[in-house]
């Protein structure tokens, strides 16, 4: 028999204790509030995660994924970590803040079986570590991605889709026991989006408690001083609304009061504000918390369209609001108004890099309005070109005389239609360019007066910017040669002048409808309507 020393003894009972604590904290820790199943660590086994993959416990949402995210860890559970757990629960549970639903997640499932993990069995658990995974894929690729497919709902969305690997992040989440990292990368960054969210808990607060109102009707345009039935509802509406503080009645008459206060109104929901009783101003009127809800939410989905990382210097045109803002790291640094295409010659959703700017630009008209406004206007008036300083060109490029062309035939279709530099060219006196397939670019105007107006859908697709000349030189900046008076002197030359851009910038053209500004929810005019198509899209559950 081997004689042991005591304290050869004391020092083994001291390490075998130390490896019990540790084994017990270990479990604690993995238990994290949770049931320990029994001493189970796992929250299932390969066996069962196996069977529960290739026979589903109920309709998996991401059948490919899932399958494929565990034939990478051989079936082994990926929830046994109780902060995972948390995690995702508390993700899912938050989800109404960003615009999206918990039950499409398997999330009463989840909650429930959570809070009886240890009256599961074993296969019962490997069950719910696929319904988990299932819930997380399904619920990234929506706040990653959106639920909708912009393509479905415009004609023209030609917007970069950065891929992500789901997976992978799953899988580092599982290793690393970190939910929270995981969700940073799934979720916009964006700051009209965060802004967004806290505009959706405004208006979920104010429609639970919305009861309705009575709808005004639709009638003739009333102007200040006029009288009109309906003055007294539009009141109301207004008072209702924040826009006029309680006032005695002013009956039927329209007074000054009110056409203030209805202009504010006007102005903060992007419509025409002059104060003036129309139609489309009832339609505003109209709109309750409710429909103002739903605004917001068809917006937070646009957002996860977008690209997260738009470049460290871009232009941003908002479409729906009539906007231009040209962004350096992080910070506005400049603002123009614009004008957009018509409802039926819409400006599309896109982005490029802008590559050169043309001062003293001829117009190449594009072959949307040579069919549809040239030529026809060639039909009805033969100088219809020369009132238009247009000139017309053959393939070879050779000027053509309009006397000789067929203007009811194919040959005017074939041709090149072209407006020299001017005073009266509609591109005014530079465009700058960022080549795309759509021939669209932001450009100058002679009809600066338009800018004037709330409304500005006026263009054939192109984007009018009101001070164009000060954007060009605010985007030669970085060029020594291209001070301000130079590009003043090449302007008054008259003379077409190409100038190659250097510095990058990203010229990105999104549509909008609603946003926060100062700590308010502004909205503006659907002028495309594409809130409703996307609205039903969100609730059909795409």
């Amino acid at each position: 028999m081997k004689y042991h020393h005591p304290h050869f003894l004391h020092t083994r009972y001291i390490l075998v204790l130390i490896l019990i604590i540790s084994l017990s904290a270990c479990k604690n820790e993995s238990s994290g509030g949770f049931f320990s199943f029994g001493g189970i660590e796992e929250l299932g086994n390969a066996e069962y995660i196996h069977k529960a993959v290739t026979n589903p416990p109920a309709s998996l949402y991401m059948q490919d994924s899932v399958t494929a995210f565990y034939e990478n860890r051989s079936y082994l559970p990926a929830w046994s970590s109780p902060g995972l757990r948390d995690g995702l629960l508390e993700a899912l549970e938050a989800s109404e803040d960003e615009g999206l639903i918990f039950g499409e997640y398997h999330g009463e499932k989840i909650r429930e079986d959570l809070s009886n993990l240890e009256d599961l069995s074993e296969e019962e658990r490997s069950r719910l570590d696929v319904i988990m995974t299932d819930a997380y894929l399904k619920y990234a690729s929506h706040l990653y991605n959106g639920k909708t497919n912009p393509k479905d709902l415009h004609e023209i969305w030609d917007v970069p889709s950065v891929k992500i690997d789901h997976l992978a992040i799953l899988e580092e989440a599982v290793e690393e026991k970190d939910f929270a990292k995981a969700l940073d990368q799934i979720r916009s960054n964006h700051q009209i989006y965060n802004e967004l969210k806290k505009s959706l808990k405004e208006y979920r607060d104010l429609s639970a408690n919305f009861q309705g109102f009575e709808a005004i009707p639709e009638g003739e345009t009333v102007e200040p001083g006029e009288e009109d039935s309906r003055i007294s509802q539009i009141q109301e509406r207004l008072e209702f609304f924040g826009y006029l503080k309680n006032t005695d009645s002013t009956g039927n008459k329209y007074t000054e009061e009110l056409a203030e206060a209805l202009k504010s109104f006007q102005e903060e929901n992007g419509i025409e504000n002059d104060g003036i009783i129309g139609n489309n101003t009832i339609r505003f009127l109209n709109k309750g918390y409710d429909q103002r809800r739903d605004q917001i939410l068809v917006n937070l989905e646009r957002w996860r369209w977008y690209p997260r990382d738009l470049g460290d210097h871009f232009i941003l045109v908002n479409i729906a609001n009539y906007r231009l803002q040209v962004v350096k790291n992080g910070d506005t640094v400049r603002t123009h108004k614009t004008m957009v295409g018509t409802e039926a010659r819409k400006t599309p959703v896109f982005s490029r890099e802008v590559k050169h700017l043309v001062f003293n630009p001829d117009w190449t008209i594009p072959p949307t309005i040579q069919n549809k406004d040239v030529i026809p206007g060639m039909q009805r008036n033969s100088n219809y070109l020369a009132n238009r300083n247009i000139k017309v060109y053959d393939q070879s490029g050779n000027e053509v005389n309009p006397s000789r062309i067929n203007w009811n035939g194919d040959q005017a279709k074939g041709l090149t239609y072209r407006q020299d530099p001017g005073a009266s060219n509609p591109l005014g006196r530079v465009k700058i360019m960022y080549p795309n397939e759509y021939l669209i670019y932001l450009h100058d105007t002679p009809s600066q007066a338009l800018f004037e107006r709330n409304s500005r859908a006026e263009s054939s697709g192109c984007v009018r910017v009101e001070d164009a000349i000060d954007l060009a030189k605010y985007l030669l900046e970085d060029q020594d040669e291209y001070t301000s008076d130079k590009v003043d002197e090449i302007i008054a030359g008259g003379e077409k002048t190409h100038v190659d851009m250097k510095q990058e910038v990203q010229v990105h053209h999104f549509y909008w409808t609603a946003w926060r500004e100062n700590g308010r929810t502004r909205f503006t005019e659907d002028i495309y309507n594409y809130d409703k198509k996307l609205l039903k899209a969100l609730k059909s559950g795409s």
